[in-house]
């Protein structure tokens, strides 16, 4: 499995930058093989890491699974 390895912060930046979302990026990404993308932070410390799928219709359910469990967060913490 490749390894992608990411600057979170600038990464995060440059999608504001552009008005658009991570999920358009990692579909323009998929090529049938599996990717591990790993964010760092500025310290090259690990922040967190992401299994791109090899499909699109798998980055559609974790994009959908995320959007839920970000929501969930945003109600609980109201």
């Amino acid at each position: 499995m490749k390894k992608i390895e990411i600057k979170a912060e600038q990464f995060f930046e440059l999608l504001k930058l552009k008005d658009t979302s991570m999920w358009s990026v990692f579909a323009q990404m998929i090529d049938g093989e599996e990717k591990e993308i790993i964010f760092l932070d500025n310290e090259e410390k690990i922040l967190f890491n992401y299994i791109l799928p090899s499909n699109p219709e798998k980055l559609e359910e974790d994009r959908k699974e995320f959007s839920k469990q970000f929501s969930d967060k945003l109600s609980s913490l109201n």
